[in-house]
């Protein structure tokens, strides 16, 4: 009997140690991790600098409230505007909690309700991410959605020109759609939405909370195609595991969130802030994301010259770590069939492998995955 609501369809593996790019099982079995906690560990389980800094910081205190000036609070949100362009940050807990303050906060601003974002998007399952995600399947059974939501479709502008009005906040996607498939966005189009909406006195939110923190080879993905956003989420990869999420703004937004228009209890946490200045201090590093984009491109150089010839393959999808595998039937059975050989992967949507190594992933690593993978799917 298990104590737990039902919500995840849980594998058979229970970690009882993980360290780099290996996660220990209760059984014995060492697994290669190429979900990183669903982009979330991005510099592998438990990294030492990370480790230390957390330690030292749970010698100090633990968690007073936001009343108070948290230093970590400052250096943190500092990084992250110097990483972004972009002026002042509010932390929550998660991703969700980051995306709901997002909407909130073009809302309040614009003093517009209507939102706009694509179809096969994924932000949340609060009611107002749920209500912003465009997939039926994370709606099913919740009863009426939170109105002023209107979906369009990735690549196609002349569905946003349909939709966009002088009642809309904001539009808001994915770079990169994760859960929704490793779905691109083409760069004219996105640069087209960015205008389109900043014409119409609507801002441009930009969920990065799987596609940032370095995933895609840059600190967020917008940055590949030179974007002006309003707004940017993150989280996931903030804190190596921590919980932590933020919004990143610009300062003219800043009356929007003046003194008691939101909060969190734990956002802004002390020890995950610990953690999150030690992680981005080693991702932000340029070294380290040309190293990320040089995997990546080993990554998918290797998985190309292995599948192209494979009738299940159709094509590769994403940048730098981010990394989709689109199959011509069903991607979810082979995700068992690598953990029989020691593998972790996933799915996004119903057709893609997912792969989300570390950034820091050894080319050694890179290979022994990409081996497993064409196991798997040539058999």
């Amino acid at each position: 009997m298990s104590y737990l609501f039902p919500t995840y369809a849980r594998w058979d593996v229970t970690p009882i140690k993980a360290k780099g790019a290996y996660l220990t099982a209760k059984d014995g079995k060492e697994y290669l991790d190429f979900t990183s906690g669903i982009s979330v560990c991005n510099l592998g389980h438990a990294p030492e600098n990370v480790k230390k800094a957390v330690e030292e910081q749970l010698n100090q205190f633990w968690h007073t409230s936001n009343l108070f000036q948290i230093e970590l609070q400052e250096d943190v949100a500092k990084q992250l505007t110097d990483a972004s362009g972009l002026d002042l940050v509010f932390f929550g807990n998660s991703g969700a909690e980051a995306n709901e303050a997002a909407i909130k906060l073009a809302r309040k601003s614009t003093g517009r309700s209507k939102v706009i974002t694509f179809i096969d998007s994924f932000h949340g399952r609060t009611f107002a991410t749920m209500a912003a995600t465009g997939q039926d399947k994370i709606k099913t059974g919740f009863g009426p959605m939170l109105e002023s939501f209107e979906y369009v479709t990735m690549n196609d502008i002349d569905s946003l020109k349909a939709a966009i009005d002088d009642n809309t906040a904001a539009v808001m996607f994915e770079v990169i759609q994760g859960e929704g498939g490793i779905n691109e966005g083409d760069v004219d189009f996105l640069r087209e939405v960015e205008k389109l909406a900043h014409e119409n006195g609507s801002l441009v939110i930009i969920d990065e909370i799987q596609t940032g923190i370095g995933r895609t080879g840059k600190p967020f993905a917008f940055q590949h195609i030179g974007l002006n956003p309003d707004i940017i989420s993150v989280a996931k990869g903030i804190a190596s595991g921590f919980p932590l999420g933020a919004i990143i703004g610009k300062a003219s937004l800043s009356d929007a969130f003046s003194a008691g228009s939101h909060g969190s209890t734990f956002g802004g946490n002390p020890v995950a802030l610990a953690a999150a200045k030690e992680t981005l201090s080693t991702i932000f590093d340029d070294s380290f994301l040309t190293d990320v984009t040089k995997k990546g491109d080993k990554l998918r150089y290797l998985l190309n010259e292995v599948l192209k010839e494979e009738t299940i393959f159709k094509k590769l999808k994403g940048k730098g770590l981010m990394v989709g595998i689109e199959l011509n039937e069903e991607a979810g059975p082979f995700l068992a069939k690598a953990r029989e050989q020691n593998l972790l992967i996933l799915t996004a949507g119903t057709h893609v492998i997912r792969l989300l190594p570390p950034l820091n992933v050894t080319e050694e690593e890179i290979e022994k995955a990409v081996n497993v993978i064409v196991n798997i799917l040539k058999k």
